[in-house]
């Protein structure tokens, strides 16, 4: 859920995936990782994309709807 998530809110902010790890400071593959769900981000990546894409961290997480 928490790939599917990522993705939406990315789209929804019409951000490209290198944009995003570009913010994160990490590589293109790394993120994409979390795209594809091969990997989780540590909890700082995750308070950063939360602040970026400006959704909360319950709903990124899939905590709540």
């Amino acid at each position: 859920m928490f790939a599917e998530r990522l993705k939406k809110a990315r789209n929804d902010k019409n951000l490209t995936q290198q944009a995003v790890a570009d913010f994160l400071e990490i590589k293109l593959k790394a993120y994409q990782h979390y795209e594809y769900n091969l990997r989780k981000p540590p909890f700082d990546n995750i308070v950063k994309l939360c602040r970026l894409l400006e959704v909360s961290a319950d709903w990124l997480l899939g905590l709540r709807d």
